[in-house]
């Protein structure tokens, strides 16, 4: 499998050659198919095209993602070249053709950035002041973390990237099982994995040595080498999609928020690849045309206004104008508490909204998984992103006896949410370890609720039968809810998105003083 077939080659060279633009370009080299070999003897494989023109070229280095090869983006390569750059982009090692074992985003992938870097200035015609590199996925991680070790790339555009690997394995102390799988499926199809790897991820699933899985992924982190980016400042964008359930939007927030340098955050409907998937076959893309005009400006020079523009660019999950803020922060205006009430003991359902309260209790099983969930890894928030249907569920088939649920009055105009709720949940388990899910929904009259966000949080080894809060951060969004529709929030302990800690007969018992935060403009 790590043979590259020629056949696949033809196939993405006549992709290219039938997506190109028809306007005018600049000539080009063509292909030119290489190797690069670095310091320990492991050989690269990689690709190069560059403009005929004479002189030197601003340079895109671009590392393939996890599982793919460096005929990823042929489409864009050839685009960057016909618009006046010279483009190499390489398989990481232990993909593929690439010799090695995969390092994820390791020291060893690092230091051969750089190896890449070296070979690009002698063998092109690449202008050493001006560099950038991007990548979508695995490439986005390389390429960040690669700006904090070498001062030669001046720009990175990370597209579906990570910041923060812990919280993308254990966000909310919880694993990621769809997500993992994927990657680690994939990994034994189409790379050779380390020793370290199969140690690390054997850990990973029996839920032993977390402080070691931890710092394994910390050393993969770009948030780990902030200082390094930092000091060399390279203007950096990051572009996500609010539903990436492999590397959740929340991380890139706080990271964009600590770059120094020039910068630019961009969301949007879709799950992990999903928001930039269309330009890699040469379609119009609005991510990929954020990413020429992002090295147009910071390679090339060129004045077209994008360091000028509002530098946070949300596009709702529920349609209307792309939306576009100064920082983070001015994305919502407000934020409304509602508070959790007492729980009807004939419906089953309690009160969203109002202050939070106190003197009641609503206890919550986890013998089953309810209807409410994330969905599937890709597939739905991939969906959504192509057809603007989320994944939904009936809120009163909602199984009371296995879930909380509380749904708020109708909204008297729209509310325009926008930015990371947070559900803060007061309950007492009966076992040492468990897990809950929080859903945020947007209920219609019906009753049929579209997923807004949710995310999960567990506890291990904890103290049974003694009271403890949550406080759950929900994955950013923009999301308008119609005059007439109700928020719902439904909390259960089970969802095939997650690694869940909860035994057969464990349950929660809810109690007051709990509450959803959200974020409006």
């Amino acid at each position: 499998m790590r043979k590259l077939p020629s056949l696949l080659t033809v196939v993405v060279l006549a992709l290219v050659t039938w997506a190109a633009p028809a306007q005018a370009a600049a000539p080009t080299t063509g292909f030119r198919f290489i190797d690069i070999t670095v310091p320990d003897g492991t050989v690269l494989k990689a690709n190069v095209i560059e403009p005929t023109t004479p002189g030197r070229h601003p340079a895109v280095v671009l590392p393939a993602s996890w599982s793919l090869n460096d005929l990823e983006y042929i489409a864009q390569a050839n685009a960057l070249a016909q618009g006046g750059y010279t483009v190499l982009s390489y398989t990481p090692r232990g993909w593929w053709a690439s010799g090695g074992e995969i390092d994820t985003a390791g020291p060893k992938d690092i230091a051969d950035v750089s190896r890449v870097l070296d070979w690009l200035v002698a063998n092109t015609t690449a202008d050493p002041a001006r560099i950038g590199m991007a990548g979508v996925s695995y490439g986005a991680g390389i390429s960040l973390i690669a700006s904090g070790h070498d001062s030669r790339v001046r720009a990175v555009a990370a597209l579906s990237g990570w910041s923060d690997l812990v919280a993308s394995l254990y966000g909310g102390d919880t694993r990621r099982l769809q997500s993992s799988a994927l990657l680690v499926g994939s990994a034994a199809l189409l790379g050779d994995t380390s020793d370290e790897f199969d140690a690390i991820i054997d850990d990973f699933y029996a839920n032993r040595n977390i402080a070691g899985v931890k710092e394994f992924a910390r050393l993969r982190s770009a948030g780990t080498y902030l200082a390094g980016i930092n000091a060399n400042r390279p203007a950096v964008l990051l572009a996500n999609g609010y539903g990436d359930s492999i590397f959740p939007p929340n991380q890139l927030i706080g990271f964009y928020g600590a770059l120094v340098g020039p910068k630019r955050l961009e969301l949007a409907p879709g799950d992990h690849a999903i928001p930039e998937l269309t330009g890699l076959i040469g379609l119009d893309n609005h991510v990929w045309t954020s990413v020429r005009r992002w090295f147009d400006r910071h390679l090339s020079g060129i004045a077209n206004g994008i360091d000028t523009e509002p530098p946070v660019v949300l596009r709702s999950l529920t349609g209307g104008p792309v939306e576009s803020y100064p920082n983070w922060a001015a994305t919502s205006t407000t934020t409304s508490r509602y508070g959790l009430g007492e729980v009807n003991w004939l419906t089953g359902t309690g009160r969203l909204g109002g202050t939070a309260t106190t003197g009641w209790s609503r206890r919550t099983w986890f013998n089953d998984d309810t209807i409410a969930a994330g969905g599937l890894v890709l597939l739905s928030n991939g969906l959504q992103a192509l057809t603007g249907i989320p994944p939904t569920a009936w809120l009163p088939a909602v199984d009371r006896d296995n879930a909380g649920v509380w749904i708020g009055d109708a909204a008297a105009a729209t509310v325009r949410i926008r930015g990371s709720a947070t559900v803060h949940a007061r309950f007492t388990p009966t076992e040492r370890s468990g897990t809950i899910v929080a859903y945020l929904y947007d209920v219609d009259a019906l009753g049929t609720g579209k997923l807004i966000t949710h995310a999960p949080v567990s506890w291990l080894n904890a103290t049974a039968n003694t009271a403890r809060t949550a406080d759950i951060p929900l994955p950013a969004t923009s999301w308008d809810l119609p005059a007439g529709h109700r928020l719902a929030l439904v909390i259960d302990g089970h969802d095939g998105l997650y690694l869940d800690e909860n035994g057969w007969l464990g349950s929660v018992l809810f109690s007051g003083q709990s509450w959803l935060d959200l974020p409006t403009r």
